[in-house]
């Protein structure tokens, strides 16, 4: 059997950790820069808002109800994840972190383990909610079936129907055909947008429809053996088992960062202050599951929006490194520093930028030489000596005294001497962002 443990209304549910008045009332949590609404509590989505609602389109009306509105405040959210996920690791075999507020639990074996105390799966299920509940304050569904498709679908089942009290437990037939029966086909895990239109189509409406499918069928309109096994899932055939979790030990294909700003900017120098830190934190991320990186993208992106704005709306630049992978902060800024150079247009407003770094693949596998490449390299592309030690110094110093303590200059100087003692030009808005309480020394809460 498998569970898959969902927090509700997750980042909602951080922000009433610390404020327990806002309990039964309606709020919001917004997205980077404030623009759209990315969280909402039950009373909200009782208001008709919607996820990705902007917020200058709803203003008025969460004014009208008075709906308590924050900025996304992500190193608490991190944070309250990370000690969620830490409970959940010392009561379960193994654990599949999901995303920032869910994961799958293995729970094969452990039924024959219980003691009358702690009952069946069912009842074990419900003390998890209940711990995790008691331990970080964060309210939790979990659904618990035979595969992780099942897991997932009867999780939604225990969020949407109040009289489950958050557990719904698939461990009979009876069940499981009521269960496939209460959701859509196109909700099911793994049906996405395009696929929902073929299943509709095809009059294929339930979970139930979809799990009676035949092999050819699935295999033929459902992208192959995907399809298949996401019906033998529904049928009760577990085809995957847990994952590495998302939690750094997943070895990611590709590593990207982006913010859109928070106000229009025109100079390159202020934008570039913006990439190098996108850049940082992505090759923090990067070493971290020790891998290095081929292949570097940067893009500079526009307000569509603005009449005075006009095609395209973005450009890019992609490099293959030609010094060989690199992990190095400063080695991949300076090959950035170059890409800015090519896609910038002088005079522009520049709304948004962005990073991505790609053909990852650990430390010692052998460069992959270009056969047609000139040799040596070419005198314009930079050359930074790779320092290993410096990195790992970097990054020990950031993790302990906080992220963003020691950075490049090119991400810091020009914000500091045009801007003493604020933010910086390229930083998102962010007026109703409450304290890292459980990151920060300055952000403890205070009890009078």
């Amino acid at each position: 059997m498998f569970a898959l443990l969902d927090a509700n209304n997750f980042y909602v549910s951080c922000e009433r950790v610390f404020q327990p008045r806002l309990e039964g009332k309606p709020v919001v949590v917004l997205s980077n820069n404030d623009a759209n609404i990315i969280s909402r509590s039950a009373e909200a989505k009782a208001l008709g808002l919607q996820m990705g609602d902007p917020y200058f389109q709803v203003k008025e009306l969460l004014r009208q109800h008075e709906v308590q509105v924050f900025s996304s405040n992500y190193p608490l959210y991190g944070d309250m994840s990370r000690r969620v996920m830490h409970h959940l690791a010392q009561q379960v075999p193994g654990l599949e972190i999901y995303s920032i507020d869910e994961a799958f639990m293995d729970l094969h074996g452990l039924e024959k383990h219980l003691t009358p105390y702690l009952g069946n799966l069912e009842t074990f299920a419900r003390q998890l909610r209940a711990g995790v509940k008691r331990s970080t304050g964060i309210p939790t569904c979990v659904g618990v079936a035979p595969t992780k498709t099942l897991a997932k679908l009867a999780n939604r089942i225990a969020k949407k129907k109040p009289q489950f009290e958050g557990v719904v437990h698939l461990d009979t037939p009876a069940r499981l055909a009521w269960a496939l029966g209460q959701v859509p086909a196109a909700d099911v895990w793994g049906i996405g947008r395009q696929y929902a239109g073929k299943l509709t189509a095809a009059g294929i409406d339930s979970a139930a429809d979809l799990a009676r499918v035949s092999e050819p069928w699935a295999r033929k309109h459902l992208g192959g053996v995907v399809g298949v096994r996401l019906v033998q899932e529904l049928q009760g055939q577990p085809c995957a088992g847990l994952h590495p979790s998302e939690d750094g030990t997943l070895s990611r294909q590709s590593i990207s960062c982006s913010r859109t700003f928070g106000q229009p900017l025109h100079v390159q120098a202020e934008v570039l202050a913006a990439v190098a830190t996108f850049l940082a934190g992505a090759a923090e991320k990067l070493r971290r599951q020790g891998d290095l990186a081929h292949l570097l993208t940067v893009y500079l992106g526009k307000n569509r929006y603005s009449a005075a704005v006009t095609p395209p709306y973005s450009r890019s630049a992609t490099l293959t490194l030609p010094s060989g992978p690199t992990a190095d902060t400063r080695v991949l800024l300076s090959y950035a520093h170059l890409l800015l150079d090519r896609i910038w247009e002088p005079g522009v407003p520049y709304h948004k930028a962005g990073v991505v770094l790609d053909g990852l693949e650990p430390p010692g596998q052998g460069q992959q030489l270009d056969l047609f490449a000139a040799i040596p390299v070419a005198p314009t592309f930079p050359t930074v000596p790779e320092q290993p030690r410096l990195m790992r110094a970097l990054d020990a110093l950031n993790s302990r005294f906080g992220r963003g303590t020691v950075r490049l200059a090119s991400a810091v100087v020009l914000s500091r001497q045009r801007r003493p003692d604020s933010r910086a030009p390229w930083e998102g808005k962010a007026q109703w962002r409450t304290p890292a309480y459980t990151t920060r020394l300055e952000d403890l809460l205070l009890v009078n």
